[in-house]
């Protein structure tokens, strides 16, 4: 090939020096010699033919070149347009691909990708009128002091970047310990924290943290600091998109989101910036690596279940702190008094507390609700302490074995009210050490339950028995030791179990009761959990296929596991 492609190059001059020499033999035959006339026209035709040929052949030549560079303009002008089509393709391209980003982030800040992630989808696309899951999570809501009295004095405008001044401090630190942003209400942040307690807390004191330093450039400006009040609860709640044809958006529904808001508020009553409830302290991988003392037994709207709340004092002043550590004791035998109604006790122990630490609110506050019940007899209680329990509908679950578990279990906290209101400290031991025993076989009985039928929130509920089981352990200890207080023993032991009873048992267990209602079959229930079972499978509907004998008493009696 190559060969060949030199050989059309050189061949108009091979042609081209033939005809010279041609031309050149004519000339010197016609001048030098002797030629005959027909050489001479010999010659000369051979000449015109050599002419003729190499004329015609540089013609094509020129043709040919003529052609190809004709062919090569118009693929070069083809090439040149394709490449400016191609690179507009590609701005088009690199235009449309960061819109498309622009618009995946602006949906981001609308739904959390987490929430996607929870619910299984990939993309907002995927996301349904009707989607749903239900978990285990702590939620949070947070909420600033006297902010209707702030934005009063600022134009609409001043109202608008005041909030998103202080709400882009607080995001980045719920999100930097795992919480999800549900939404903004105003001034308040409702969050959520799927992964545990801790995650929930640590955030809320840094959230705290960053306020102090927030405020420190707004007194700098001019500014009067900001007090905010952060309230934690912990407990089943469904996440999922409501709304209508044309609008929608996730929100997240359950008990547990509407007593966090009552904690919440509750801290405008202490006027302390952290309360957790019960659910959120028995939570807690180590509740001991945090500063928490109990602060009060609350009845809250739509409830009739009344809820510990807990103080978290962590990001009190370093003297405040370290004096409310010392006296926690204390403060919680003064609080333990004043509910029994030990009045002089009371303000004996919480007048020590202030004298040591005068800026201890709840101290203070206690203090005036004992001279207050001097003065008015009127008394900040729930009522329920030292007073026999009374059996709920919501401790019914209609699982025989739970239900059979509960009945002991709620007839030896009354033997323990009883024990200790007339101080029995012999029945009391007694009755700590069938308590300590029947929490292990009632875990074991449950842990049997929810492994037969497969309960989704196994870990979560056998770590409340895990909890339990540890803090009813430290109290029987003390029991054994004989070296306690009586009434403030009783006090805590009853906390603990009404709160097992109102946090675990009416929310956790039942939740498992419906689990194993709905995976039997109708042929193994009684009348109620039938009726039971209708009303759960108008709401939802699951394949049935696991079969449990019935109980006269209408509950689900589940069989053991050999």
């Amino acid at each position: 090939m190559r060969i060949s492609k030199l050989f059309n190059q050189v061949q108009p001059y091979l042609a081209a020096m033939a005809t010279v020499i041609v031309v050149g033999l004519l000339v010197a035959a016609i001048y030098f010699s002797e030629v005959n006339k027909q050489w001479i026209v010999f010659l000369s035709g051979v000449l015109v033919a050599a002419t003729l040929g190499l004329t015609s052949r540089a013609s094509r030549a020129e043709l040919l070149s003529s052609s190809r560079t004709a062919e090569v303009a118009l693929l070069k002008d083809k090439l040149e347009h394709e490449i400016f089509q191609s690179k507009q393709v590609s701005e088009q391209y690199r235009e449309l691909r960061a819109r498309m980003e622009q618009t995946k982030s602006a949906f981001r800040r609308l739904i959390p990708h987490q929430l996607l992630e929870l619910m299984g989808r990939n993309s907002i696309l995927d996301v349904q009128l009707g989607d749903q899951f239900e978990r285990k999570m702590t939620v949070m809501c947070t909420d600033i002091r006297d902010f209707t009295m702030l934005s009063e004095n600022m134009t609409p405008q001043e109202n608008i970047d005041f909030l998103n001044a202080y709400l882009a401090q607080m995001e980045p630190v719920i999100c930097e310990h795992g919480g999800i942003i549900d939404k903004y209400i105003g001034d308040s942040i409702l969050a959520l924290f799927t992964q545990g307690a801790d995650d929930a807390l640590v955030g809320a004191i840094h959230m705290l943290d960053k306020l102090d330093k927030y405020n420190s450039s707004r007194a700098r400006a001019g500014h009067a600091p900001l007090q905010i009040g952060v309230g934690l609860n912990t407990g089943l709640a469904m996440i999922g998109t409501v709304g209508g044809p044309t609008r929608m958006e996730t929100t997240v529904i359950g008990d547990a989101v509407n007593l966090t808001s009552r904690i919440e508020g509750a801290t405008k009553i202490y006027y302390t910036p952290l309360l957790i409830s019960q659910n959120t302290l028995y939570d807690l991988a180590v509740p001991g690596k945090y500063d928490i003392r109990f602060l009060d037994r609350i009845r809250v709207k739509g409830k009739t279940q009344p809820l510990s709340i807990y103080e978290v004092f962590d990001n009190d002043p370093i003297k405040l702190r370290d004096s409310k550590r010392t006296d926690k004791v204390k403060f919680e035998s003064a609080i333990a008094s004043y509910h029994l109604k030990d009045i002089a006790t009371a303000m004996k122990l919480l007048n020590e507390c202030i004298e040591k630490s005068p800026k201890d609110i709840p101290a203070h506050i206690y203090l005036a609700r004992c001279e207050q019940y001097q003065n008015t007899g009127q008394h900040f209680t729930t009522g329920e302490l030292n007073t026999q329990m009374e059996w709920r509908k919501e401790y019914q679950v209609h699982v025989i074995t739970m239900d059979r578990s509960h009945r002991h279990l709620f007839n030896k906290i009354n033997e323990l009210i009883a024990a200790s209101i007339s101080g029995n400290s012999t029945e009391m031991r007694l009755v700590f050490c069938y308590l300590a025993s029947h929490f292990i076989e009632s875990r074991d009985e449950e842990e049997e339950l929810m492994s037969r039928y497969d309960y989704p929130f196994a870990e979560e509920h056998l770590r409340e028995h895990k909890r339990l089981i540890e803090d009813f352990t430290a109290l029987k200890e003390e029991v054994d030791s004989g070296e306690y207080n009586t009434p403030y023993l009783a006090f805590r032991a009853q906390l603990l179990l009404f709160d097992w009873f109102s946090g675990h048992i009416a929310q956790s267990d039942r939740h498992l009761g419906r689990h194993i209602i709905r995976a039997s079959p109708t042929d193994s229930m009684g009348a109620t959990t039938l009726r039971l079972r209708a009303f759960l499978d108008s709401a939802t509907q699951k394949p049935r296929s696991i079969a449990l004998p019935a109980d006269q008493s209408g509950a689900v009696a589940p069989a053991r596991v050999s």
